[in-house]
C-alpha cells in the first residue's frame, strides 16, 4: 500500500500533529494558515495578525511595517474543558515577570533567554551571562530535534528546539548553526533553509493582501 492510498488517514492525522505544533509536513503548516480565520490590524507601525484555527486554536504575529521582520508570535490553545491556556511566547519578549501580588519585579542579574529572528536566521539571545566565548558549547541535537547550549564552568545550562523546522520535518544541521558573544549577551543564530525561506515569503505576500485597519476603527477585517 503507497502513501497515496492512506491519505485518507493522513489528513486527519496531519491536523493532529499540526494542532500541536510539532512534527508538520512543508505542505500541511501553509494550508493551515491559509485555511485559518485570519484578522489584521495596523498599529504603531506593526502588521499584527490574529489567526484562528478549526479547533480553537489561536496565534498572534507582530511585523515591522517597513522590514517585513517577524518581531513577536504567540500561541494558545483550549483547554479540555472548552477554557483557554495562557498565551505561549515563541518568538519576542516575554514580558515583564510578575511577583505574587502582581507586582514587576526588580531587574535581576539571572540570564534571560530570548528568541528574535532576522530574514535570514533565527535567533536567539541569552542576556547577562558574560562568559568569555570560549566558554560557551552550543551543539544541535538532530535526534533530540533541539538545540543545547552548556558552559565548561557548569554556570548555565539551556535545551531549545526549533518549532518552525518541527512544523515542516526539516532536519537540524550543525552547519547552520553559529553563535557570538558581546556586551554580557550570546548571540545563537541557526541560518534558515530555503524551504523555510519560501514559506515565510509566501505567507507574507498572503498577509499583504488582508484589508488591516487601523487601530481605534470598530471591525477588523477578517479573511
Amino acid at each position: 500500500m503507497d502513501f497515496a492510498s492512506l491519505s485518507f488517514l493522513w489528513k486527519p492525522l496531519a491536523w493532529l500533529y499540526c494542532r500541536k505544533f510539532v512534527n508538520m509536513a512543508v505542505q500541511c503548516w501553509p494550508d493551515l494558515l491559509k485555511a485559518a480565520k485570519k484578522t489584521a490590524l495596523i498599529s504603531d507601525g506593526k502588521r499584527k495578525v490574529h489567526y484562528l484555527f478549526t479547533d480553537g486554536t489561536e496565534m498572534a504575529e507582530e511585523y515591522d511595517m517597513k522590514t517585513d521582520a517577524l518581531l513577536s508570535r504567540r500561541l494558545r490553545s483550549k483547554t479540555r474543558l472548552g477554557g483557554q491556556e495562557a498565551w505561549q511566547v515563541e518568538v519576542g519578549e516575554t514580558g515583564p515577570n510578575l511577583t505574587e501580588t502582581g507586582e514587576i519585579k526588580e531587574n535581576s542579574s539571572n540570564p534571560v533567554f530570548m528568541r528574535k529572528d532576522n530574514k535570514t536566521s533565527f535567533q536567539w539571545r541569552v542576556r547577562n551571562i558574560p562568559y568569555p566565548i570560549e566558554t560557551y558549547e552550543i551543539t544541535v541535537e538532530p535526534h533530540e530535534r533541539c538545540c543545547i547550549i552548556r558552559t565548561t564552568n557548569k554556570k548555565y545550562y539551556k535545551k531549545f528546539n526549533l518549532p518552525d523546522l518541527d512544523r515542516c520535518q526539516l532536519p537540524l544541521e550543525s552547519s547552520a548553526l553559529s553563535f557570538s558573544h558581546a556586551n554580557n549577551t550570546l548571540i545563537i543564530s541557526y541560518k534558515k533553509p530555503k524551504e523555510i525561506l519560501g514559506l515565510e515569503q509566501e505567507l507574507m505576500r498572503e498577509l499583504k493582501k488582508l484589508k488591516g485597519t487601523n487601530e481605534g476603527d470598530v471591525d477588523c477585517k477578517t479573511q
